[in-house]
C-alpha cells in the first residue's frame, strides 16, 4: 500500500508541472528564433561594412553565415552575390542572383545585373528574357535605359553571331575572326565564341592568339579537355615539347581515359625523354652520345620542322664543342639555310670557323648573330678572339708555310714548295668547304714561295716587314701585283707564271 501511494502521489506532481513544463520549452524556443533573428542580422550588418570597407574576403564570410542562418533571406543572397561579383567570380554570384529572384521576383536590380552577367556569357536569349521582363516591372529610369540599351546591344550580337558563323562555315577566317572580336568585346565569357575564333587563329597560323583563347576557355568551361588537347597539340607544332607535355597532362587530368590525349601523350613524353637525355649529355660533354641522341629525335618525329631544327641545331653544337669542324659547319649551315637568324646556330658555326682557321667567316657570323642578340656576351667576346686571330694570322710565317728552316736554300725553298703545291691543290677536293679551305692554304703556300724566292722580299721579310702586306709596304704593290698575276703562274715551276688556276 505504501508502495502504491507513493507512486500515485508522484504522478499527480508530474501531471500537475507538465503545463509549466511546455511553457517554459516554449518560451527557450522563442528565444532561440529571436537569437537566430538577431545572428543574421548582426551578419548582414556586418557584412555590409566590411563590404564597404573593401574588405571582401571577411565580407564574404558573414554572407556566407547570413544564408545559413536564413535562406529565405533574398537580400542576404543578394549581397553575398555582390561581394562575388567585387572579387570577379562571376560564376558564383550568378546561382544567388537566380536565387533572389526566385524569392523575390519583382527585385528589378537583381534580375538587370543577372541578365548582364547572361551576356557577358553569350547567353543572348535568356539575357534578353531578363531585360524583357525588367521593363514590364515598373522599373526606375535608370534601370530602364540600361535595360534597354543592352537589349539592343544583345539583338546586334545576335545578328552578328549568324554572320560569324556563315563566315567561318565558308572558310573566310579572316572576316568571321573580325566579327568574333566584336561579339567577344561583349561577351567576354562567351566559351562557343572563343572556341570559333581560336580555330580562325589556327587556320591563320596566329597560334599566339589562339593559345590565348584556349587557355581563356579551360578556365571558363569546366573538364574543357578538348582546349587543353588543343594547347598540347599547338604548343607541339610550335616545337615546344615541356609546354605541349604540360597541357596534355591537364586533359588526362580530368580524362585518364581520354583516346586523343593519351595517344597524343606518349609520343610527346618519349620525345621530351630523348631531349632531354640528349641535353644531360651535352651537359656531360658526350658529345657523340648527344648527336646520336638528336639523331633519334629527328627519327621520332620527322614531321615537325621545329623540332628537326632544334635537334640539328644542338647537334651543330655537339660538333662545334667536339671540334669536328668540317661536319659542325655543314650542319650549322643547313640550321642557317632554314632560319637565318638563328643566333645559337651562328655562333656555333662561328666557332667552327675559328677552329678551322677561317677568321673572317668567323667575323660574318659573329656581325650577324650581334644584329640580331644585342648584348650577347658570348657574340662580342667571340667577335673580338675572331679580330684578334685574324690579325694574328695575318702576320704570316713563310718559312712555317712551306715547313724550311731560315737558313734554307732557293732549291731546296723550291722542292718544299712544289710537294705542299701538289699536296693542296683545290682541283684534289671535291668537298665544297675542304676546297675553300685548300684554297686559301694554296694561297699561303704560292706566296711563301715567292716571297723566299725572290732575294729583296725575302731580305725585307727576314728584317719584320711582310712585302705580301699592302700596309707594311707603303706604297708598293707586291701585294696588288701578285693577285692580278696569279691566274696566269705555273705553281710546279720556278719561272714566271704561267700557269691557269681554275677557282672554281
Amino acid at each position: 500500500m505504501m508502495i502504491m501511494v507513493s507512486l500515485d502521489h508522484v504522478a499527480h506532481k508530474i501531471l500537475t508541472y507538465i503545463p509549466y513544463v511546455l511553457v517554459l520549452i516554449d518560451m527557450r524556443f522563442e528565444g532561440v528564433k529571436c537569437g537566430r533573428d538577431d545572428s543574421v542580422d548582426n551578419h548582414m550588418e556586418m557584412g555590409k561594412k566590411l563590404l564597404a570597407a573593401g574588405q571582401l574576403a571577411d565580407a564574404l564570410s558573414h554572407f556566407h553565415a547570413a544564408v545559413d542562418g536564413d535562406p529565405k533571406n533574398y537580400m542576404a543572397f543578394y549581397r553575398r552575390a555582390t561581394v562575388f561579383l567585387a572579387m570577379g567570380k562571376s560564376r558564383s554570384a550568378l546561382p544567388d542572383l537566380s536565387k533572389v529572384i526566385e524569392l523575390k521576383p519583382d527585385f528589378t536590380s537583381a534580375r538587370l545585373q543577372r541578365g548582364n552577367l547572361l551576356l557577358k556569357q553569350g547567353r543572348l536569349d535568356e539575357a534578353e528574357s531578363d531585360f524583357k521582363k525588367v521593363l514590364k516591372t515598373n522599373p526606375s529610369d535608370k534601370e530602364e535605359k540600361e535595360a534597354q540599351s543592352q537589349l539592343t546591344k544583345s539583338d546586334e550580337i545576335q545578328r552578328l553571331v549568324a554572320h560569324a558563323r556563315s563566315s567561318f562555315d565558308s572558310h573566310d577566317y579572316v572576316t568571321a575572326a573580325a566579327q568574333l572580336d566584336t561579339i567577344i568585346e561583349t561577351c567576354v565569357w562567351d566559351v562557343s565564341s572563343r572556341e570559333m575564333r581560336a580555330e580562325c587563329f589556327i587556320q591563320m597560323e596566329e597560334m599566339g592568339k589562339a593559345i590565348s583563347d584556349l587557355k581563356a576557355t579551360s578556365k571558363l568551361k569546366n573538364d574543357n579537355t578538348q582546349a587543353f588537347y588543343k594547347l598540347s597539340t599547338i604548343y607541339y607544332k610550335l616545337g615546344d615539347h615541356e609546354m605541349s607535355l604540360n597541357e596534355v597532362r591537364e586533359c588526362l587530368k580530368l580524362d585518364p581515359d581520354h583516346k586523343q590525349c593519351y595517344s597524343h601523350y606518349k609520343q610527346v613524353k618519349k620525345l621530351n625523354k630523348q631531349i632531354q637525355s640528349a641535353e644531360e649529355l651535352i651537359q656531360d660533354q658526350r658529345y657523340e652520345d648527344a648527336v646520336s641522341k638528336y639523331e633519334a629525335v629527328i627519327k621520332t618525329e620527322p614531321n615537325v620542322q621545329p623540332f628537326s631544327l632544334l635537334a640539328k641545331q644542338r647537334i651543330c653544337h655537339a660538333l662545334s664543342q667536339s671540334q669536328q669542324t668540317s661536319r659542325a659547319i655543314s650542319v650549322c649551315s643547313d640550321v642557317l639555310q632554314a632560319d637565318p637568324e638563328n643566333v645559337s646556330a651562328l655562333k656555333d658555326r662561328a666557332e667552327a670557323y675559328l677552329q678551322d682557321e677561317q677568321y673572317d667567316e668567323a667575323i660574318k657570323d659573329y656581325e650577324t648573330a650581334g644584329k640580331h642578340s644585342e648584348n650577347d656576351r658570348q657574340v662580342s667576346e667571340g667577335l673580338e678572339r675572331a679580330q684578334r686571330l685574324l690579325k694574328q694570322s695575318q702576320k704570316r710565317d713563310y718559312y712555317k708555310i712551306l715547313g724550311v728552316k731560315r737558313t734554307a736554300q732557293k732549291k731546296e725553298i723550291i722542292k718544299a714548295y712544289r710537294k705542299l703545291a701538289q699536296q693542296w691543290h683545290p682541283d684534289n677536293f671535291q668537298d665544297p668547304e675542304e676546297k675553300k679551305k685548300a684554297e686559301k692554304k694554296f694561297i699561303d703556300i704560292v706566296q711563301a714561295k715567292e716571297v723566299l724566292t725572290d732575294p729583296e722580299m725575302r731580305t725585307k721579310f727576314d728584317h719584320g716587314e711582310d712585302p705580301m702586306d699592302p700596309q707594311s709596304q707603303q706604297g708598293h704593290h707586291h701585294h696588288q701585283h701578285f693577285h692580278q698575276g696569279f691566274q696566269g703562274f705555273n705553281p710546279f715551276g720556278s719561272g714566271p707564271f704561267n700557269f691557269k688556276f681554275n677557282f672554281n
